[in-house]
């Protein structure tokens, strides 16, 4: 695991010399990664502090992968300000990635967990579009730093009564401790985001750059899944009782998310709430406990990294030549652009969980998990499949066809690097799930 943490520490001096060299060694990086590890569910390439199991790997390779991504797709920034101080900030957010991912010792967990927020919010505050991205620094900034206050006190909690942090460790104990419970697992909520603690993600989305909104939807939601993976394990005796709350919550939650995506004007703001949709399927299969849960967990939150990410760009696109986001203007897009187009269906046919892509085969293992738990659940999952279908054709129909806004003048096609951004979101999206023995080998 060092000789990744060292290659990143060295890769900051090369951001002042290359932009685009900086995304090849990100690329090279994450070939070497692949090749380096072992592809099993138990720990390897343990050092003194750091280890990766499946669950880690797959999210620190999204995480890779995403931050190369983000270059290709940040062009404007190239060509306008502050190239350098960009490039650096996604180096050591990718660095305080791959440590929160790695580290064994959940002090430590929690330090990288914190210091990753520092980045994103300087992405958004210092690259974001409308004067109203201080707002949403400040929501992201502190839904998450108040809402993880109380996992410090129940990490303390937890090393004065078994003289342990490692995760190794964590795997004996069993805490009957409900304030414990909520202590230690409302950040992760926060930072899925469950409904009713969503509110930050929309502001944080709409007014970020797009190297933000791609990292936001790709990797920063996936650490609160991470966490709570990693310590429900603690609290065995709880979740009988306390889980079934959580999982009322988010699905309900899901199906209002759902219909208030068919009402926004906004195309980030719509792909914005899509995710909080998609994330309350996730928190339901974490807080089932069963094998098929979990591993559906695992494969929805690399699918939705690398869906969501794409539609971001794509909407981003749009914005470049439209300068706008909304759907009233953005419309016939399909008669400007027709080769995009295909995109836009690709994409959005992925993100309603259409077959090959990553997302059905996750969807179909949490559906079954959830189902297993409670057949009541039925009605909910069948308005949220329903309901993401809707608001997928509705971005996709709306966007594209229509006679377009007369304001608009003609503009150039797709450049080369756009339609290759695009490609390497979907292809792993859609190829992953020729390797879906990954996921369930026993």
């Amino acid at each position: 695991m060092m000789k990744v943490i060292i290659m990143m520490l060295f890769m900051i001096p090369l951001n002042f010399k290359s932009f685009w060299l900086g995304q090849l060694v990100y690329f090279y990086m994450m070939f070497m990664v692949i090749f380096m590890f072992n592809w099993l569910d138990f720990y390897s390439n343990i050092s003194f502090f750091m280890g990766v199991d499946l669950l880690s790997i797959l999210l620190i390779i999204l995480s890779i992968w995403i931050c190369s991504l983000m270059i290709l797709a940040s062009l404007k920034v190239k060509n306008m300000y502050n190239k350098y101080l960009f490039m650096i900030l996604i180096n050591i957010m990718l660095l305080v990635l791959i440590l929160t991912f790695s580290c064994l010792n959940l002090f430590l967990f929690y330090l990288f967990f914190e210091m990753s927020l520092i980045p994103t919010l300087l992405l958004i505050l210092g690259w974001g579009y409308q004067p109203e991205r201080i707002q949403a620094g400040l929501y992201l900034l502190f839904y998450t730093l108040l809402a993880s206050l109380p996992l410090l006190v129940g990490i303390f909690y937890i090393f004065n009564k078994s003289n342990s942090l490692s995760f190794c460790l964590l795997n004996l104990l069993n805490y009957n401790n409900i304030y414990l419970y909520f202590s230690c697992n409302i950040v992760f909520l926060v930072k899925f985001p469950m409904y009713l603690f969503h509110l930050w993600l929309p502001k944080a989305h709409v007014e970020a750059p797009i190297s933000g909104s791609m990292i936001l939807a790709g990797v920063m939601l996936k650490l609160g899944g991470y966490g709570m993976i990693r310590l429900m394990i603690l609290f065995q005796d709880v979740i009988s009782m306390m889980n079934s709350y959580f999982m009322l919550i988010s699905m309900i939650g899901g199906c209002l998310i759902s219909l208030v995506c068919l009402r926004q004007s906004d195309m980030k703001s719509l792909i914005a709430y899509s995710s909080v949709a998609h994330m309350s399927l996730v928190i339901g299969g974490i807080m089932t406990i069963n094998y098929w849960g979990l591993i559906g967990a695992l494969g929805m939150m690399v699918a939705h990294g690398l869906c969501s990410s794409g539609m971001f760009c794509l909407a981003n696109i749009s914005y470049e030549r439209v300068m706008s986001r909304s759907l009233f203007i953005n419309k016939g897009l399909i008669n400007l652009m027709p080769s995009m187009s295909f995109w836009w269906f690709l994409l959005s046919a992925s993100n309603m969980a259409a077959p090959p892509s990553l997302n059905l085969l996750s969807e179909v293992m949490l559906l079954s998990s959830l189902i297993s738990w409670s057949k009541i659940l039925m009605i909910s999952l069948m308005i949220m499949s329903f309901f993401s279908a809707g608001y997928s054709l509705f971005l996709y129909s709306y966007s594209q066809h229509g006679s377009f806004y007369s304001g608009l003048y003609s503009f150039s096609m797709g450049s080369i690097r756009e339609y290759l951004l695009l490609m390497l979101h979907w292809l792993p999206l859609n190829l992953f799930i020729l390797k879906g023995d990954l996921l369930v080998w026993i």
